[in-house]
């Protein structure tokens, strides 16, 4: 499970930890406090891809710390076989720099952020906030229903045999063809190969030669240009012309001799300070880049020419250069597997069909387990959601068996009914935001039990829904909870009552700089904080009332569970 993160320098927190603990935890806040930086750095120290704008501004690089504990065996696994040691803790560190550059540890050593995402796959999975609205895309609801299945292994073992089928017949049509468009292809394919391997194609080529064309075609300009820029900047001693280094520094000068007789002028002379010392650097490296250009006639021709024959070449394929050198590989695979003739066709076919026969049966098998499984995971749905205050749900699935595919023969979508006596419809025809919300915490709680998963964050999973519903889905995600951690962002007072700990996302201003703290809540903070969610900055006396009940009401519920 997670037990604390802490972020620096991450967008506004200069510096927060959050510490978490097994069972059901929430975060609340006000909106814009943070709790999506949060996500993102939770996102971040999973090795999953992140951009330098999250960087605090001013500062020179974001740092993110994780602990977890109680590892699963899979995660074990995976950290010996990437050569870790695996101990009673995981900690993780991530380091964004605001130039790009990105450092990754696992146990103190270095890594890469492709080996810190695949380690750490089976630490948390996260719902975020527009999960809902993927439910309304039915080429999910196929993978949803895989994983309720727990077929996995007999999916493998389907894709392994239709990935061998395919590439059997992808053999034999190259094969199949009649001897004279044989060698018509044989000629071109060879052509084609001399040609593409002679021009020695480089994928980033053309731009940088385009670079390197506009350089040397602007060079005249580009040196009038910077000389002026220079001039602008330094000053010209001949035309007696003062720089804007010099003139800003004037400028920091006088400001700081009237701050002495007006206080507020500092902060306005600190900044032209800061300004003039930018222009002065600005000046330099001007002049630096002045003296280092150049310019070659020869090769500047040079250039063009080779443009020139890309752009010939692009034209007559009809493709990017990328394009090209992936078709290069492609007819160089070709034009082996033809001339190996066609002794090797009748093999092919006869592969062709047992491996057919064999991924058909094995499709009908994953149909069947998909069929089977759905009965019980529409039970299970419709329970759930009937407990979260959505009585008379039907779900039905609308199955069809089409050709093989990498996912088997199977197309399904999964159809709903809101009322009795209603015709069942999809779910992008029928469910509200609310309703969503409710159907993807049932959907995910009937999957809870199938993964190995220890730590579940949902991230306003509330959303659209209050009263009862929101009170049914906190009683929820605290039955989600036994025997896994579960943290859950949320608005609402209803959901978080129920929780064993409560962490408050907070932001403050100060100095025109604003920063956003992670403080853990005790039992009158917790109180303080519902009133907050119930009655918004008016804390009166009778939210305060309604927080203490809820709290005592959730204990007393949580005291009758156990």
């Amino acid at each position: 499970m997670l037990c604390e993160i802490t972020i620096e320098n991450v967008a506004v927190i200069e510096k927060a930890t959050a510490v978490f603990a097994s069972g059901f935890n929430v975060l609340s806040g006000e909106t814009g406090a943070g709790k999506s930086i949060l996500i993102d750095s939770v996102n971040a120290i999973l090795g999953n891809r992140t951009s330098r704008d999250i960087v605090r501004t001013g500062a020179q690089k974001a740092k993110i710390r994780a602990c977890f504990r109680g590892l699963a065996a899979s995660t074990v696994k995976r950290l010996e076989d990437a050569g870790y040691e695996a101990q009673q803790e995981l900690l993780l560190y991530r380091e964004i720099g605001a130039d790009g550059k990105n450092k990754c540890r696992i146990n103190g050593m270095p890594a890469t952020a492709a080996v810190l995402r695949e380690i750490c796959t089976d630490l948390l999975v996260i719902h975020g906030q527009h999960d809902s609205q993927s439910l309304m895309n039915p080429a999910r609801h196929l993978g949803l229903l895989d994983i309720f299945a727990q077929n996995m292994s007999l999916h493998e073992r389907y894709y392994c045999v239709y990935r061998e089928l395919c590439s059997v017949k992808k053999q034999a049509d190259a094969l199949s063809i009649d001897e004279q468009e044989r060698q018509k292809r044989v000629e071109l394919l060879r052509f084609q190969i001399e040609e593409l391997q002679a021009a020695g194609l480089d994928p980033d080529e053309e731009a940088a030669l385009n670079e390197r064309k506009s350089r040397m075609v602007h060079a005249q300009s580009i040196q009038q240009r910077l000389a002026a820029a220079y001039r602008a900047l330094h000053g010209d001693e001949l035309s007696e012309q003062r720089g804007g280094a010099e003139l800003a520094g004037e400028a920091a000068a006088l400001l700081e001799e009237a701050a002495g007789y007006v206080k507020q002028l500092s902060a306005l002379g600190e900044r032209v300070n800061e300004a003039y010392y930018m222009l002065k650097e600005s000046a330099i490296e001007a002049a630096q880049l002045l003296d280092d250009f150049e310019f070659d006639a020869a090769a500047l021709d040079e250039a063009e020419e080779r443009l020139d024959f890309i752009y010939r070449l692009k034209q007559k394929y009809r493709c990017t250069i990328p394009e090209l050198i992936a078709y290069l590989e492609s007819a160089e695979q070709e034009l082996a597997t033809i001339e190996q003739g066609e002794q090797q066709l009748d093999k092919l076919y006869e592969r062709q069909d047992e491996l057919y026969c064999k991924a058909r049966q094995l499709a009908q098998e994953l149909t069947q387990s998909r069929l089977q499984a759905f009965e019980h995971f529409e039970r299970e749905l419709t329970q759930t959601l009937a407990f979260l205050n959505m009585p008379g749900i039907r779900f039905v699935l609308k199955h069809e068996c089409g050709p093989l595919a990498s996912t088997g023969q199977d197309k399904v979508e999964l159809f709903i009914s809101t009322n009795a006596g209603e015709e069942p419809k999809p779910l992008s025809r029928i469910a509200s935001g609310g309703e969503l919300s409710r159907i993807m915490l049932a959907i995910k709680s009937a999957l809870a039990d199938r993964d190995q998963l220890l730590t579940v964050i949902y991230d306003e999973i509330d959303t659209g829904v209050s009263g009862l519903a929101a009170a049914r889905i906190g009683e929820k995600l605290y039955q989600t909870a036994q025997g896994r951690q579960v943290i859950c962002i949320t608005h609402t007072a209803q959901i978080a009552a129920r929780a064993d700990h409560h962490l408050l996302i907070q932001k403050n201003s100060s100095s025109q700089r604003t920063f956003t703290e992670i403080q853990t809540l005790g039992k009158e903070q917790r109180v303080q904080e519902l009133a907050r969610m119930i009655s918004g900055d008016r804390i009166t006396d009778l939210a305060l009332a309604n927080a203490k009940e809820m709290m005592q009401l959730a204990h007393m519920e949580k005291a009758g569970a156990t």
